[in-house]
């Protein structure tokens, strides 16, 4: 057909399956596996559904004074969008538009190349090492930006501060974005570099320790030239980003300090004692820092156990990449069902349960 001349081309970004049916343990997409804090579900209740036929505030007002108060940012240094996911595409739209590659690793989250290939940005991807760490020396040469994942996904690998900031001090002709949708279950964030660099972007999102990814929220920080920019094409692109119940219910999130400690420390209790279960079975795996385990068994290939697992109504993530083609991302979820998990791995792993 010849219109079909005129369309524009990607290969989408495939998510986590979402299975239909209930009675299903999901370890696939490293949601939280526990309820939002209990003012969220207070707020919720008393919302007025009559508020919903009016817009909502552009300017995210009071979810945006509980974020500056929390991380001790200026308002001007805070952009928040529909999920990390809408600021990072904003970020590669607005920043990345120089003739020379941008450089992010190449295993990492995989909606990075889906964005270069979207808005038509040459991008390089740089191997990481056989730790799965970057070498920082791959970024200290001419780009159009990086974007690096601290800790990474899939993997869970952090980078120490000083690595990230040697390669944001190298790079002061390009904006270097730092994702930290996981920085909340392991290791320091960049936050406090982003008075010092003015090219330094450092985005997190509610969906993982907040446990609001059915309400998508993301944010960045950094230089208020950066953000300025970012808003502008946020405006020019859509002025109602934000939903009210995702202001109002994302300001509550953020209240509760207690709440969010608390649920992120039992994430990262299970997660290290899941570790030592798993290094007992057989399986080897980077030190994670997320809420997520990278695993490889010794002996039975990830695809044979993905499946098994799945015949259990037990889902984990697998992707048939070179590379981590013998892996599996485990998410965190509650202790029972980690239990569960650990049950069926060992009917897999000691008895060849595979089907």
């Amino acid at each position: 057909m010849k219109w079909e001349e005129n369309v524009r081309r990607v290969e989408p970004y495939i998510p986590g399956e979402q299975p239909k049916e209930a009675n299903v343990i999901k370890l696939n997409t490293n949601e939280c596996p526990y309820p939002p804090a209990p003012g969220v579900r207070e707020k919720l209740r008393q919302m007025d559904a009559d508020s919903l036929r009016l817009y909502p505030d552009t300017s995210i007002g009071e979810l945006a004074k509980e974020l500056c108060t929390y991380y001790g940012v200026l308002p001007e240094q805070l952009f928040i969008g529909v999920g990390s996911d809408d600021v990072l595409s904003m970020a590669f739209l607005t920043f990345f538009h120089s003739d020379k590659p941008i450089l992010f690793p190449d295993i990492t989250y995989s909606f990075y190349d889906v964005w270069a290939e979207l808005y038509r940005i040459p991008y390089e991807l740089q191997p990481l090492d056989d730790r799965f760490f970057i070498r920082k020396e791959d970024y200290f040469k001419p780009n159009g930006g990086i974007i690096i994942p601290n800790p990474n996904a899939p993997t869970g690998v952090f980078e120490e501060v000083g690595i990230m900031e040697e390669i944001i001090a190298a790079n002061r002709e390009s904006v270097v974005i730092i994702d930290e949708a996981y920085i909340d279950f392991g290791g320091e964030s960049c936050l406090r570099l982003i008075d010092k660099y003015d090219n330094l972007l450092i985005v997190q999102t509610f969906s993982k320790s907040r446990a609001m990814a059915g309400m998508r929220i993301g944010f960045a920080m950094g230089n208020p030239k950066l953000i300025s920019y970012l808003q502008d094409a946020k405006f020019s692109f859509n002025s109602y980003t934000m939903n009210t119940p995702s202001i109002l219910l994302g300001a509550e999130a953020v209240k509760d300090k207690e709440y969010f400690k608390e649920t992120s420390e039992k994430i990262i209790n299970t997660r290290e004692n899941t570790k030592l279960r798993l290094k007992e079975m057989g399986f080897s795996f980077p030190d994670s820092k997320g809420n997520f385990i990278f695993a490889a068994h010794e002996k039975i290939p990830a695809k044979e156990i993905f499946t098994a697992l799945k015949e259990k109504n037990i889902f984990v993530r697998y992707w048939d990449k070179p590379r981590i083609g013998n892996y599996l991302r485990i998410s965190i979820g509650t202790p029972e069902e980690m239990d569960v998990l650990i049950e069926n791995l060992k009917g897999v792993v000691e008895h060849g349960d595979i089907y």
